[in-house]
């Protein structure tokens, strides 16, 4: 009944997963299985076919995903079709074959002048990921039908059969988490597909909006959600300016969540902020905005529920920002990693150039630690003592 491979495959994955208790990973191979509601006794629960069944077995099962990938031209006729309905993978492997095997999602644009990022790709890993992670850990297993990617020149729909899970709408999927299927969202979880705090859309609103494009589309009818993302940067210049942000200030997710939706548009109100981060009440913006405001990244005009909110367009575009100097807060790997850059472009420097360079504000104490810590993995070596030492990437 078990497909030994696909149970091999599973059980060292969780067992070499961190997010996996060291209790859990000392069970026997059937405890580990009862542990994740894959097996009770001798036979494998509904989840466990799916999961680890044979290809025979998980087809009788009436909640076996099917994914269809369908391709639209500019005038909405099909040119590609795709179709994973034959049940030889588990739904971990489905995502990574969906992924791997879905050519679009190979294709990049090439951004001119971009300080960070010149290359992005058409559609993000993380984000198409996460849709397809979302709509299996969502799927509705009273109701049949496929999970569909329609894929547009301009956007990428996934539909899920069934309505949104009883208290979520629309308007709240930022800050509500409710699991159709919680043994298979806990599974995902520990090998690492999914985060278990939030719904996953948070990351989608995330990513989509520091690579300069609008935020996700959600549509819900009676039998059916549709999830829409867009293909386009609507400002490529966002992406560098989100990227030095966090560079400097290390943002929050939710910083860069409301810089990405600031940096898109002219100015928001309160009102139109809270409604788009789909906040109960203006006074919630308060953890989103107050560093942004105090770093000056963003700008305000007015009060109470007229309050604009807008990025400088003279700093989106110079990404010269008043507080550079946050860099005496910077992480240690950060600083690390500086460091080793630094060498790699000037060889045979002393400690003192290196902290010229780095930047001044810098204690020379975190710059020497830096430095030692490079030194310990393998990553710089030096040469001479005392003010004649020279230190060198090592290539």
């Amino acid at each position: 009944e078990v497909d030994s491979g696909k149970s091999d495959k599973l059980l060292r994955a969780l067992r070499a997963s961190d997010r996996v208790k060291a209790s859990v990973k000392e069970k026997s191979d059937d405890e580990l299985l009862d542990h994740y509601q894959l097996a009770q006794g001798q036979s494998l629960t509904n989840l466990g076919v799916l999961c680890l069944g044979r290809q025979n077995h998980r087809a009788q099962l009436t909640t076996a995903p099917v994914i269809q990938f369908i391709k639209y031209d500019e005038h909405g006729q099909k040119v590609n079709k795709l179709v994973w309905d034959d049940h030889t993978q588990s739904p971990m492997e489905l995502i990574e074959s969906v992924w791997l095997e879905v050519p679009d999602f190979r294709e990049r644009y090439e951004l001119p002048d971009g300080l960070y990022r010149q290359n992005e790709p058409a559609f993000d890993e993380i984000v198409v990921r996460e849709l397809l992670v979302n709509a299996l850990v969502h799927r509705p297993h009273t109701q049949r039908g496929d999970i569909f990617l329609n894929l547009h020149p301009d956007r990428l729909e996934v539909v899920n059969p069934g309505p949104l899970p009883l208290g979520v709408t629309p308007q709240n999927v930022l800050h509500t988490t409710v699991r159709r299927n919680e043994h298979l969202a806990r599974l995902f979880h520990d090998l690492k597909l999914m985060e278990r705090e939030g719904s996953g859309f948070d990351k989608i609103f995330e990513v989509l909006l520091s690579q300069g494009r609008p935020a996700p589309e959600l549509i819900e009818t009676h039998d059916r959600v549709q999830v829409t993302v867009s293909r386009r940067i609507l400002k490529p210049e966002v992406i560098d300016f989100i990227a030095k942000a966090d560079q400097t200030y290390q943002l929050t997710q939710r910083e860069r969540i409301a810089l990405g939706l600031l940096a898109q548009h002219d100015a928001l109100t309160a009102r139109e902020l809270a409604t788009t981060l789909e906040l109960p009440s203006v006074e919630a913006l308060q953890p989103w905005l107050k560093r942004l405001l105090d770093w000056h990244l963003v700008q305000s005009a007015g009060r109470t529920q007229a309050t604009r909110y807008f990025v400088d367009p003279g700093l989106l575009r110079s990404l010269k920002f008043a507080g550079e100097t946050t860099l005496k807060r910077i992480e240690p790997h950060r600083l690390a990693a500086l460091v080793l850059e630094d060498l790699q472009r000037y060889p045979e420097s002393a400690i003192s150039d290196i902290h010229k360079r780095v930047g001044g504000e810098i204690h020379t104490k975190q710059v020497k630690r830096a430095l030692e810590e490079l030194i310990e993995r393998g990553a710089v070596r030096f040469e001479g003592n005392y003010r004649w030492r020279r230190y060198w990437a090592v290539a």
